[in-house]
């Protein structure tokens, strides 16, 4: 039920972004979202891909420090209100959510959101209880060439 996000700490200048996922495309690796936070400094690049594995080893060769998280995929009602919804069933049960961002990916009227957790274990169980659909990676990756 989890997912797999590679993160890279990369410098805030022109050209730092492209090089690694050049460096994933020329191995046949296709992107399916990122997200990409920065500070004046440093940028950190979140990937989910398919092949986890083997971009995590291709950007390790190329030089860079590659950070794996697990994050959870929730589909998320696409109204107005539907994330407002999911945000109440986590605060209601205590839980801190770290970080989020949306998946590229739309599926009929449910948007994909990925989130971060200290602990997506208890995350998971609260969003089931509540009838969430939390998206698993077999799932997500059909949709996928």
């Amino acid at each position: 039920m989890k997912l797999q996000q590679l993160s890279l700490f990369l410098e805030n200048r022109p050209g730092r972004l492209g090089a690694p996922l050049e460096a994933i495309a020329a191995e046949g690796i296709n992107l399916m979202t990122l997200s990409l936070a920065d500070t004046a400094q440093f940028g950190i690049l979140r990937l989910i891909v398919r092949e986890w594995e083997r971009a995590k080893q291709v950007l390790e060769h190329a030089g860079w420090v590659v950070n794996l998280t697990e994050v959870v995929a929730v589909d998320v009602p696409d109204r107005p209100g539907g994330l407002a919804e999911v945000l109440r069933v986590l605060e209601s049960a205590g839980l801190n959510i770290e970080y989020m961002y949306a998946f590229s990916l739309r599926r009929g009227d449910k948007a994909i959101l990925i989130f971060r957790f200290e602990d997506p274990d208890p995350a998971i169980d609260v969003l089931k209880t509540a009838g969430l659909h939390i998206v698993d990676a077999e799932e997500l990756f059909s949709h996928f060439p």
